[in-house]
């Protein structure tokens, strides 16, 4: 279940992957399983079929939902790389430094993960139905496989103080107030900021984009700031963060 070193590296990827073949599902056609429509078109038609709510109003239910879990997808991925730093969260090598107990890591293990799949279900709505279940499907077994594999390596080199994080600090669900008092690690924002151009674009795009209800221009935003993405991080230095041990 566990994620090997080879698929840790190029999770990048493989995360490429899963998306193109999300947006492209060559399945719709292949089985004649009707027209394409982006899951958010087919969720606002379903909750004005069903009742629930007027399409006039069930088509911004859907914008706005879909905003909020980028919001919080965004804030996550920028949170947590302000503290881990840049060359841990983006090096091609699974880490070993000191034990992280600031930001986001006070509450829950994967902050980075959990906003990961943020976006990627906000990505999702753009995708056709069938293609959105396909992509995050796989990137939920993916993420869960990275974690597990994480947790595998970073156990036998951290030792007895990784154990007490692991049972003091949940996985993915946050754990509110936090049980860990802060290590006293300073934040890296403008690099953070720079480095997470990918989720901010998301949450950008999704939150005011979309009132066009325009696929295609929001797939081209997307695909835009992906590119802004990869340039930052080339630029970026890859110092990577000290962060303190738990005490």
């Amino acid at each position: 279940m566990r994620a090997s070193a080879i698929e840790f590296r190029l999770r990048m990827l493989i995360q490429v992957v899963i998306v193109v073949l999300g947006f492209w599902a060559p399945w719709i056609q292949g089985f004649d399983l009707g027209r394409r429509v982006s899951l958010l078109e087919w969720l606002a038609l379903e909750l004005s079929r069903a009742g629930v709510l007027r399409f006039t109003l069930s088509a911004p239910a859907v914008i706005v939902m879909g905003a909020l879990i980028a919001g919080l997808g965004a804030v996550l991925r920028v949170w947590g790389t302000a503290y881990l730093g840049y060359g841990t969260v983006h090096h091609g090598q699974m880490q070993a430094g000191a034990l992280m107990a600031d930001g986001p890591y006070r509450y829950l293990r994967n902050p980075l993960y959990l906003g990961g799949w943020c976006m990627m279900a906000a990505i999702s709505l753009l995708m056709p139905p069938t293609g959105a279940l396909f992509t995050m499907t796989l990137v939920t077994l993916f993420y869960l496989r990275l974690i597990l594999g994480e947790e595998a390596f970073l156990e036998p080199r951290l030792g007895e103080p990784y154990r007490q994080y692991l049972l003091t600090v949940p996985r993915l669900f946050p754990r509110l107030p936090a049980r860990l008092a802060p290590a006293g690690n300073k934040p890296r924002w403008l690099i953070a900021l720079l480095t997470e151009i990918n989720p901010i674009g998301v949450f950008v795009i999704l939150a005011f984009l979309s009132w066009q209800y325009d696929s295609e221009l929001m797939l081209k935003a997307i695909l835009v700031s992906f590119g802004l993405s990869l340039v930052a991080k080339a630029l970026v230095p890859r110092a990577p963060a000290s962060p303190a041990p738990v005490p």
